[in-house]
């Protein structure tokens, strides 16, 4: 049987993924100031970017219509679906609801919507952990099993140069926000395993929350060795690698990769953010 995996356009995947041929992106819409902007192969971060920091109104994103994700339903036999956290999106719910209309047109088929609760980095990592076990010839409920159990694993933090975005789309306190732009106070944010953002700690400066933040990590004792670690950086790659530094100085990871966010990430995690998953 043949299989396909269909992520919402947060799943911030490769070249190398896409070249595989088995993902298929269903693009969430950005909006900036009235200015409707598809995260999809057109995006633009630079450009995306500048229009972010001189918007004064509208910044959010839009989840995609339930027949977008149904246009994706007919490319195999096995269709395996990853999604934004349904806690943070609309998109979880929109490809559940594509999923029904589908099966209503069509009859009964193996489609699974996985709520990634998170975003980024850990879609990312769910979407090639589904790959690992889809393409060994793992059957369709036996790949949902095992990826549901990896999720229940999955650890997901970031440090933001600014939360403004994050705040004005009523994902943080407004208190968070001010108290954090006001005296250069960086947030350590971590996704919760109910798919929900909270602060976990915090320090002054960049540099400063990013140790803060692999120090978290050193103190949750994990066995890390044979795991994958996923950073995704906002244009700011030497960030990246500094993390990836104390990581390597500090724990055995199985695994280090470095990706560029695309454009839903982007728009969240605003010029110089960084998100990490596990």
């Amino acid at each position: 049987m043949s299989f396909h995996i269909v992520c919402d356009s947060c799943t911030d995947l490769t070249k190398e993924d896409f070249a595989k041929g088995c993902y298929t992106w269903v693009p969430l819409t950005l909006i900036v100031d009235g200015e409707e902007i598809m995260d999809d192969e057109t995006f633009d971060q630079a450009s995306f970017l500048k229009k972010v920091a001189e918007s004064r109104k509208e910044v959010r994103s839009a989840c995609p219509a339930p027949e977008k994700y149904m246009e994706a339903y007919d490319q195999a036999d096995d269709i395996y679906v990853v999604t934004l956290s349904a806690e943070l999106s609309g998109s979880y719910n929109s490809a559940v609801l594509g999923k029904n209309l589908y099966e209503e047109e069509n009859g009964k088929k193996n489609i699974y919507v996985f709520n990634s609760r998170g975003a980024s980095t850990t879609q990312l990592l769910i979407a090639r952990k589904i790959y690992e076990y889809a393409s060994a010839g793992m059957k369709f409920e036996e790949v949902v099993e095992k990826v549901e159990a990896y999720i229940s694993t999955q650890r997901t933090y970031f440090v933001l140069e600014t939360l403004e975005v994050l705040r004005r789309n009523g994902r943080l306190s407004s208190l968070t926000a001010t108290l954090a732009g006001a005296l250069n106070i960086k947030p350590v944010m971590e996704g919760t395993r109910d798919g929900v953002i909270q602060k976990l700690t915090q320090a002054r400066g960049m540099k400063k929350a990013l140790s803060r933040m692999v120090e978290s990590i050193v103190k949750e004792g994990r066995d890390l060795s044979r795991r994958i670690l996923a950073i995704a950086h906002c244009n700011c790659p030497q960030r990246a690698e500094f993390v990836k530094n104390l990581i390597e100085k500090n724990l055995d990871v199985g695994e280090i990769v470095i990706i560029e966010t695309k454009g839903v990430s982007t728009l969240y995690a605003c010029d110089g953010g960084i998100i990490l998953s596990y």
